[in-house]
């Protein structure tokens, strides 16, 4: 796996002063200690390392240490030897990515390092918004083709330029211009979608994932440039819309959903326990995808990963993870619910001491 990380260093991150995890090489790292102990800021730390704004997407100055200098450093080896960096300092708008020392670009960083996650605010996934299970389902994407969320942000930028030129009354070719490359763009996002979704459900037994919206659609039953041509009379027959973006159709409100074969409904109508199964199904067969596709290993981050799961999907959950093509990162309050886990190092997160220790048990 030479993407795996062999040692994690925290510097100033959350309520770590100065923490490091050595993995001993293990695909499987358990992270268990009570409450407020910082075992979920371990795994924000990860999430950054590939490219990400944060799991928690929580401003920079709220990620440093309360009362250090006002910046944060994390540092991870690969087991390839090389070496990845995200960097802030106080009075610095922005974050800093390091690969082997040299100043690189966050897109660097997520081509390095594909990380996804499950928090439990993802538990709810299935029954929460519409925009919020497609930004999840775009972060999956991101795994599969790194130039999606830059194309994701593009359009968001392009419709909204669109919206403020409807307003100020622009002229026709001036929003000609935008609309074709809205229409460009937003075929391109729907594709990516689509692709990965189909590519996705080769490595599902269980569940089925599908991707719904205005041009996934006409992608779909017709064809990406049939989509576009449709997506761009759309837009110009409908100018007459002048509010925000989410008034018009496209890309950005699409939604994925994902069905249960076993049960025979989609998982919205499921079971809370069941719905994390689906979840996580879904997450370890991207990693399969991810491994197979890219030779990549991609690294998982669970939070409270048995939070809704009963023993038989524990069981099912920890037997998956040792051929999970991933280095799996995972927290939970007691370390005997992770003792199925096979090939793993558990670390003890302890706090009260200002200078937090981050001992892994052998």
């Amino acid at each position: 796996m030479p993407h795996m990380i062999e040692n994690l260093t925290l510097t100033d991150f959350r309520n770590h002063a100065c923490g490091r995890i050595t993995t001993h090489g293990r695909p499987n790292i358990i992270i268990t200690g009570p409450n407020g102990a910082g075992k979920t800021a371990i795994l924000e730390a990860i999430s950054m390392l590939g490219g990400d704004r944060g799991m928690r997407g929580a401003p920079y100055t709220d990620v440093a240490r309360f009362g250090a200098s006002g910046g944060f450093a994390v540092h991870a080896r690969l087991r390839d030897d090389s070496d990845v960096a995200v960097t802030f300092a106080a009075g610095d708008a922005n974050r800093h990515a390091h690969i082997d020392g040299d100043a690189a670009g966050l897109a660097d960083l997520a081509a390095r390092l594909r990380v996804v996650w499950i928090t439990p605010r993802e538990d709810r996934i299935f029954v929460d918004s519409a925009a919020d299970r497609r930004a999840f389902f775009d972060r999956l994407v991101a795994g599969f083709d790194a130039t999606h969320p830059g194309r994701v942000a593009r359009l968001g930028k392009l419709i909204s330029e669109r919206a403020f030129a409807l307003r100020r009354g622009a002229d026709g070719h001036w929003l000609d211009a935008l609309d074709i490359q809205i229409a460009s763009i937003a075929v391109a996002v729907a594709a990516a979608r689509i692709r990965y979704g189909a590519e996705l459900n080769y490595f599902l037994e269980h569940i089925a994932v599908s991707v719904t919206g205005f041009i996934e659609e006409k992608i779909i039953s017709d064809t990406a440039s049939a989509a576009e041509k449709l997506y761009l009379d759309y837009l110009r027959t409908n100018r007459c819309l002048t509010g925000d973006k989410m008034v018009i159709d496209g890309p950005h409100k699409s939604d994925f959903g994902v069905f249960n074969a076993s049960l025979g409904l989609p998982a919205n109508l499921t079971s809370t326990g069941q719905q994390k199964r689906a979840l996580l199904d879904l997450i370890l067969a991207h990693a399969k995808l991810i491994h197979t596709k890219t030779g990549a290993n991609p690294i998982i981050l669970l939070d409270e990963a048995a939070a809704h799961l009963d023993s038989d999907a524990r069981r099912h959950l920890f037997q998956t993870l040792g051929t999970s093509h991933a280095q799996v990162w995972a927290t939970g309050l007691d370390p005997a619910a992770f003792s199925d886990i096979p090939n793993a190092a558990f670390v003890t997160c302890m706090n009260g001491d200002i200078h937090n220790i981050l001992i892994p048990v052998e």
